[in-house]
Formats: C-alpha cells, sequence, structure tokens
C-alpha cells in the first residue's frame, strides 16, 4: 500500500473542509435507471461554488499553505477554479497555467475567482511543465500538482465516506491524474473492502489506463478526447502507485460513449455536465459487467463550453430499448 494517502487524513478532511462541498446529493434516478438498464446510484458533485468535486481537495491542501506564499499550477479549469476559490478567502495568491487551447468557459472563472491564468503549450501537460518552471523562478512560489500532492486526494476521497452509506458494490470512477479515484480507494479498500473500485478512462487519453496496467507511468504522445478535465498524457508515479493499490479494474469509453451518455442524463436527469462528468455513467452504459450489483458513479464537474452547450440543447438521443 502506498504510505502518501492515509485514511485518517481522509476521515479528519471529512469533518473540516468548507461545508459547502460536502454532503453531496447520491441518489438513484428511476428514469437514468431504465435508459440504461441498470440502477446506479449517481453521487452530484456539481452542485457547489465551483461546480466540481475540485473543491474538497483544494481546501484540505490550502488549509497548510502560508499567506505569504503564492500558489501555483496547471489546470484544465476545475481544478484551477478549486484553488483559486479556496486561496481567495484565505487571501493567497494564485496563478494557473493552462494550455492555449483551454475551455474558455473554465478560464474566465478562474480569472473571476481571483487567479492569474498564463496560457502556456498546446495542452494540459505542457501547461504543467511550464507552471513547475514558473514556481522555480523565484523564492515564495509553491508549486502543487493535482494528483501528487497527498492532502488534495485525502480530500477527494472524503467522497468515499459519505458514498459508502448506498452500500455500492461496484464504485465507477473517472480518472484525470488519479487523485479522486486514489482518495476514494484508499478510504474505500480499508473501510468498505468488498466495495470494488472501476476507474474509467477515455479511450483518447489512456495513459493512466496503460500505467495501471504496467504498474509504470506510461505517457502517450497525446490525449485528444472531448472530456478535457481527464485529457492526462504524462501520469504522475504517485497517482499511478496509489491506482495499483486500491484499483480494481480500469475500463475505457470511447467519444460516442461520453456523448450518448451526456445526452442521456441530460434526457432523463435534466443536467448538463461536462463531458469528464460522465465518464461512469458512459461506462454503466456500455458495459453489462456487474449488472444486478448495486453500482455507483461520482459525477465530477458541470463547468462546459459553450460548443458543447449549443451541442447538448439540440435534437433529443433516441431512446434506446432496454434488453
Amino acid at each position: 500500500m502506498p504510505n502518501h494517502l492515509r485514511v485518517e487524513s481522509i476521515e479528519a478532511a471529512a469533518e473540516l473542509i468548507d461545508p459547502a462541498f460536502r454532503n453531496t446529493p447520491q441518489f438513484t434516478d428511476a428514469s437514468l435507471s431504465r435508459r440504461i438498464g441498470r440502477e446506479l446510484v449517481v453521487k452530484l458533485e456539481t452542485c457547489n461554488p465551483i461546480r466540481s468535486f475540485k473543491g474538497r481537495g483544494a481546501d484540505y491542501y490550502m488549509r497548510d499553505v502560508a499567506s505569504d506564499q503564492e500558489v501555483v499550477c496547471a489546470s484544465a479549469g476545475n481544478f484551477g477554479q478549486a484553488i483559486a476559490y479556496t486561496a481567495r478567502a484565505r487571501g493567497i495568491e494564485v496563478t494557473v497555467f493552462s494550455a492555449r487551447n483551454a475551455n474558455p468557459v473554465k478560464v474566465a472563472r478562474m480569472k473571476e475567482l481571483g487567479a492569474t491564468v498564463i496560457p502556456a503549450g498546446e495542452d494540459f501537460d505542457a501547461a504543467k511543465t511550464a507552471a513547475r518552471a514558473y514556481a522555480d523562478e523565484r523564492a515564495g512560489r509553491l508549486f502543487v500538482e493535482d494528483g501528487d500532492e497527498p492532502r488534495i486526494a485525502e480530500g477527494a476521497g472524503t467522497i468515499a465516506v459519505e458514498l459508502v452509506k448506498a452500500r455500492p458494490d461496484v464504485v465507477l470512477v473517472p480518472v484525470g491524474n488519479g487523485a479522486l479515484i486514489g482518495g476514494i480507494g484508499c478510504w474505500m479498500k480499508t473501510r468498505a473492502p468488498r466495495t470494488r473500485i472501476v476507474g474509467v478512462c477515455a479511450a483518447n487519453a489512456p495513459a493512466m489506463a496503460r500505467s495501471w496496467r504496467r504498474g509504470a507511468a506510461v505517457a502517450t504522445a497525446t490525449a485528444r478526447t472531448i472530456a478535457d478535465g481527464v485529457a492526462v498524457r504524462l501520469p504522475v508515479p504517485a497517482a499511478v502507485e496509489a491506482m495499483r493499490a486500491y484499483v480494481d479494474d480500469v475500463e475505457l469509453v470511447e467519444e460516442d460513449d461520453i456523448r450518448e451518455a451526456l445526452r442521456v442524463v441530460r434526457d432523463t436527469m435534466g443536467l448538463l455536465l461536462e463531458p469528464a462528468g460522465a465518464l461512469g455513467i458512459a461506462a454503466a452504459m456500455r458495459s453489462d459487467r456487474d449488472r444486478g450489483l448495486t453500482t455507483a458513479t461520482i459525477v465530477t464537474g458541470s463547468n462546459f463550453s459553450e460548443d458543447l452547450l449549443a451541442e447538448l440543447v439540440g435534437v433529443p438521443s433516441p431512446v434506446r430499448p432496454v434488453g
């Protein structure tokens, strides 16, 4: 077991982090379950000030950051928003590096929350390299990497403390940098060890899935997926180590699977999600595995782009027979 994540820290975080991010709704939607042909507990991490689960880990991490430090990170948008939101309450300066083609809606929200946003590189991992170099230029700049910092994963792991009340047999967890599945897996495998933890990656961004299978970080040349929140091509070794310890399986979903899941959630639950937020639902729709078991997933975010919004308010998806 990796020693950088601790169950006791997750349980402490469950009592400490901002209540705005805790005790999010979790339920089975009858219409969604009929549509996908199985019962699925969904945990909505979109009902908070930044519309994603990232606030949990950011809040727990920022509690240990001195007010005279400048926090530097890279983000596709949601992590940067979380750091900016929690830093603003503490008077801490934040600089976020993002890819030049980052979702403009997410970039605008990071700026609204007080972050300085610097575009750098053609994708998230290139932006991360630039962020690390910037932090190294001057004393007082603190670089934080989502997926590598234990307190961020431990904060995200508080989701498991709440989700266990649904007594899931299987939890489908979207995988980007790995902090979410590391935190959830750490707590579940200690407190509810019979629960299977299954990661879900976009097939067009398979680096974390390949790394989990090989047992070491495996980079890919590209990570071109509609699900920008999980578009990772350079895995974080610590996150891979945690996945190897806590994750039972990893599945891949295609771009069409993700789009269909977005439309189905729109039509059944009346929710507009960002693509990464629908990965678990896409996996539940795609696979017959684990049918009959209590399955849960985390809806991780709803910070969608204007282009996706235009697509989602289009023609409803056809009703498919269940069988």
